[in-house]
């Protein structure tokens, strides 16, 4: 939604041509400097009200990320990801995909829950299912989406009408070099945003705005000789510092890969089976990361608990009912159990009827609707039939 300042003063061949354009012409005759410094300070205060651990505000200028963005995909590291190259130069352009944009309020959240079973634990013991720390609550898109709004009704009521969208990962915006030049933290190697009080355990979102508010500092880069996130990538999709081949991913692979797992990388995703977060658990400045508040993000339905067979039992029914309102949506139900099935094939169980329970589950699955379910529950099957343990 997009709210536009009604102009006072008759458009003339030289006025802004759009509605968010005449909104940044009047907005920045309406206010001073001193105005708008008191309300970029006062728009903090609302954030951190509203459960953002910090808000910081940017201009549009994206130059150099842009090139680096072009070279990301005529490497053809996005892979399958046609998105991130349908929308042409609106990702790294804020004013072309919003009209009259001159200013980006970036806002972070932490999702990190103390109540989840620590990630590091489940990675030893193969049986259980290992899903991303951002996924174990309600999806995050919904929940900064309304508090983001809910900031944007604030300024508002302060200034009147003025023009702004909101975006939560949800269009072609370029959200971690906004916040990085927003003052929220710097890219790290594995390209993920770190702050320096805050690690990396926390989410993004943006406000475009018309309002042309003072601009925060850019965050300095602190990553300097270590390469522990590079060393820690299971798939080696790290490919050098600052350069990730999204094919190798983990993240890529059981999220946004509609198709076939390569299978030279199967066995090295272990019991990870959506998203995976191994080059957080290893950076040195999450040590600094602060437990999230925030109820939504409390894992639901054990996920932070759960076995792979629990969840490999389920029903498209029961899928659908257990990730009602949840990021994991996302990778749909024949993903869900292709993603399973490869973990299965990884598990090791300790004893006979362990791996007899394992065998009797993938073997149920062997005449799955879906040919990709298929393929990969005979590879795990394969798997467990050429290395059958001795009990």
């Amino acid at each position: 939604m997009i709210i536009t300042v009604k102009q006072k003063a008759r458009t003339t061949p030289s006025s802004p041509s759009t509605p968010a354009e005449a909104g940044a012409r009047e907005c920045s005759h309406s206010l001073s400097a001193a105005d708008l410094d008191a309300l970029a300070a006062r728009i903090r205060y609302w954030g951190a009200e509203l459960g953002f651990q910090q808000v910081g505000i940017t201009d549009t200028q994206l130059a150099e990320h842009e090139q680096r963005l072009e070279q990301w995909l005529r490497e053809g590291f996005h892979g399958e990801m046609e998105y991130m190259a349908r929308h042409g130069h609106r990702r790294s352009r804020p004013h072309e995909l919003v009209p009259g944009t001159v200013r980006v309020i970036s806002a972070r959240m932490d999702y990190l829950s103390a109540a989840a079973r620590p990630a590091d634990e489940l990675l030893q013991e193969p049986d259980k299912a290992l899903i991303s720390r951002y996924a174990l609550g309600r999806d995050y898109h919904k929940v900064l989406r309304k508090r983001l709004q809910r900031l944007a009704s604030r300024i508002e009521k302060e200034t009147g009408p003025f023009g702004y969208r909101v975006f939560v990962d949800s269009a072609p915006v370029l959200e971690k070099a906004l916040a990085e030049k927003a003052g929220l933290g710097w890219i790290g190697k594995h390209s993920n945003l770190l702050n320096r009080r805050a690690g990396s355990w926390f989410f993004l979102g943006e406000i475009y705005t018309d309002l042309p508010l003072p601009l925060d500092t850019p965050a300095e880069n602190h990553c300097g000789d270590c390469v522990r996130c590079i060393d820690a990538c299971p798939t080696g999709a790290i490919v050098g510092p600052y350069r990730v081949d999204a094919r190798r991913c983990i993240s890529y692979l059981t999220i946004e890969l509609r198709g076939s797992i390569p299978e030279e990388l199967r066995p090295l995703m272990g019991n990870r089976i959506y998203g995976c977060d191994d080059c957080q658990l290893v950076c040195p400045w999450n040590r600094f990361a602060q437990p999230s508040e925030e109820a939504d993000f409390a894992p639901r339905h054990g996920l932070d608990t759960a076995s792979l067979l629990q969840l490999f039992s389920w029903s498209e029914q029961e899928f659908l009912r257990r990730t009602e309102g949840s990021a994991i949506r996302r990778t749909g139900y024949d993903g869900w159990l292709r993603n399973i099935a490869v973990a299965l094939g990884n598990a090791r169980p300790q004893n006979a009827p362990e791996h007899e329970a394992v065998l009797a589950a993938l073997g149920a699955r062997q005449d799955d609707p879906s040919p990709m379910v298929r393929e990969h529950v005979e590879w795990a099957l394969a798997r467990h039939l050429e290395t059958r343990p001795v009990f």
